[in-house]
């Protein structure tokens, strides 16, 4: 399994990055299926320098704020406009209730239709698991506010733990045990943020891996602009025993 981020910019597109983006690989039955965690604002771009939209097998959208679900719009032109000589297939669109209507609101489209011509739209459910090819995925429940989900991807014996966004809560348990990388929300700073029910810490991050349990890596991602990388990464250190990675856009990790 193969990990690209593709946008990690917290809350907002930022002078590097996109917003949240990360396109999950693996090799099932002969070709290399493709799978988008969240597509958030500025991602559909640099996502082309990965792979051609139309290579997407499915989008999982975490939940419905912009940063994570609003280049479904580009997404959804892609599949509507763009030329092709061969039918065209619908994309598995998997996200939280209403995610079909919320999206199609966000391109003031008028029923009934929306994108429904264009994607496959799926419901998370918490701990609900499915398959998409080689992966078998598992959508936990975690403190955001609206309908929010981390999202366990398992395939090749290997498993990536992404949080989306959220606070330190009980869904993170399961979420993170035994993974091989987890993606952690570190939007916030301990010391400055103190509003509960949002975002993680570093510190709060690397803690929830470690109560875990059997948690190999660990990656902060969801950084907004204004904070400071490595000020996150040492108050995950305070906690975390081993080497804390901060995520790159464009960078590839094998799992």
């Amino acid at each position: 399994m193969r990990l690209t981020v593709v946008g990690c910019s917290g809350s907002l597109p930022g002078p590097g990055s996109p917003a949240s983006c990360y396109l999950v690989q693996a090799e099932h039955e002969g070709r290399t299926w493709n799978l988008v965690l969240d597509l958030g604002n500025g991602a559909l771009g640099a996502l082309h320098r990965h792979i051609g939209p139309k290579a997407i097998d499915a989008v999982l959208l975490s939940h419905l704020h912009a940063d994570h679900c609003l280049d479904l719009c580009g997404l959804y032109v892609v599949q509507k406009h763009g030329p092709t000589t061969v039918p065209r297939a619908r994309i598995l669109v998997y996200g939280p209730l209403h995610t079909a209507e919320r999206m199609a609101r966000a391109y003031d489209l008028t029923p009934p239709d929306g994108m429904h011509r264009e994607f496959d739209f799926r419901l998370l459910a918490d701990r609900h698991c499915f398959r998409i090819g080689p992966f078998t995925v598992t959508p936990h429940r975690v403190d955001h506010p609206g309908e929010a989900y981390g999202l366990r991807v398992e395939a090749d014996g290997e498993v990536l733990a992404y949080t989306g966004d959220t606070d330190t809560c009980d869904g993170l348990n399961a979420l993170l045990r035994n993974a091989t990388l987890v993606l952690a929300d570190s939007a916030f700073v301990d010391g400055r943020d103190e509003v509960q029910g949002i975002h993680l810490s570093g510190r709060r991050a690397a803690r929830a891996a470690v109560d875990a349990g059997g948690v190999r890596r660990l990656m902060l991602t969801h950084l907004p602009p204004w904070n400071d990388p490595e000020v996150c990464r040492a108050q995950a250190a305070a906690v975390w025993p081993g080497e804390v990675e901060l995520a790159e856009p464009d960078a590839i990790y094998e799992l």
